[in-house]
């Protein structure tokens, strides 16, 4: 074998990371400028793990709660506060993960939300486990894959003052009005046309989304700067960023929570990822500026990236609610004095599903 030219020696070590200079995936530079990504890949894992434990544990206690004679608030259960203790703690886990990674290699990981609620159904709350969920599952990961391969990479250090710069831009506040509008009018189709519908409850919570991982990111940012000796808490644009994750944060588990309570982890999960992820990306393109310098390959990979975890968590969720359906959540058989076939379950989208209806015209409406 012959000696490399001088120059392919020099290509080959930024390559693969031998002696000399070098970027590559083995190399010291290369470690040393993705290392704070790769931890925050894997809080936000972990993080999103535990939120779909959290959200089954949740709609467990809602289930419980409706069999119950009497009817009572679903914040009296032990079970429901157990699910909302872990939610904070992985919520805790991703703002931790905002702090070390862009938003957009960080909220695509919300995939692990949805196959973690997707396994835990089926061994918890005693779903069926279908080709579809391992189908999904697959693209979803491979999606992940892309997204997180060809994420930005955005090295600058996030200050106080570039902060304040974002905030008052015109691409920001011309988006910061957009999504006021919207939200307004979702708002006022909740609260005076009572439409509760899944996607109605879930845009609102991605609307809401979008500024929590902004506020997270900035607040995450600032704080580890402040840890490494660049003090960033005494400027005002930190603890203004501190109310808005705090009153988004409090809204979004507001609407979040009457989801679970009107419909299946398995649907409302899927959901809010592909939602959540969106405005999450739109947010950090927006306002961070995230895909400046990217290339246009890049963006076309990552753009496929999405597409394939959106594809994937809409198969694991396809034809859940019919399954469900088809299954009664009371045992007629051993009801006394009702027949196997007796037509007593009121609409799954109602408040009282899971209860019996004793009165004879409600029966009749079912029927």
């Amino acid at each position: 074998m012959g000696i490399l030219p001088v120059s392919e020696w020099a290509s080959w070590n930024a390559s693969f990371g031998g002696p000399g200079t070098g970027s590559g995936p083995l190399s010291s530079p290369w470690y040393s400028t993705h290392k704070t990504q790769l931890l925050g890949v894997l809080l936000a894992a972990a993080s999103n793990f535990l939120i779909s434990v959290s959200l089954n544990i949740q709609k467990c206690s809602h289930l419980r709660l409706a069999c119950q004679k009497e009817t009572k608030p679903y914040y009296t259960s032990k079970l429901w506060w157990c699910g909302i203790t872990l939610l904070g703690l992985g919520e805790v886990g991703n703002f931790i993960a905002y702090g070390f990674a862009p938003i957009a290699l960080v909220a695509p990981l919300g995939c692990v939300s949805v196959i973690g609620s997707a396994f835990i159904s089926v061994l918890f709350l005693k779903k069926t486990m279908r080709a579809a969920d391992i189908l999904g599952g697959t693209l979803t990961l491979t999606g992940t894959y892309l997204l997180v391969t060809f994420a930005p990479d955005v090295p600058q250090e996030l200050t106080a003052r570039r902060v304040q710069t974002y905030l008052v831009s015109w691409p920001f506040l011309v988006y910061l009005i957009l999504e006021i509008i919207i939200f307004c009018i979702l708002l006022y189709f909740y609260k005076r046309k009572a439409v509760k519908h899944i996607v109605v409850l879930l845009m609102m919570v991605a609307l809401l989304a979008s500024l929590t991982v902004i506020a997270v990111k900035a607040v995450a940012s600032m704080i580890t700067l402040s840890a490494k000796g660049k003090m960033q808490l005494t400027y005002p644009v930190f603890y203004i960023m501190i109310v808005l994750m705090a009153t988004s944060c409090a809204f979004q588990v507001k609407f979040l929570n009457q989801a679970m309570h009107l419909y299946e982890a398995t649907a409302v999960v899927p959901i809010n990822f592909v939602f959540f992820t969106t405005s999450a990306i739109i947010s950090g393109l927006i306002f961070y500026r995230e895909f400046q310098s990217a290339a246009l390959l890049n963006v076309f990979m990552f753009l496929f990236g999405c597409l394939l975890s959106f594809l994937g968590v809409f198969v694991i969720a396809r034809n859940k609610r019919e399954e469900h359906l088809q299954i009664p959540f009371i045992d007629c058989g051993l009801i006394p004095g009702k027949k196997l076939t007796g037509k007593i379950q009121p609409d799954s989208r109602s408040s009282c599903y899971g209860t019996l209806n004793n009165e004879d015209n409600s029966v009749k409406s079912q029927s």
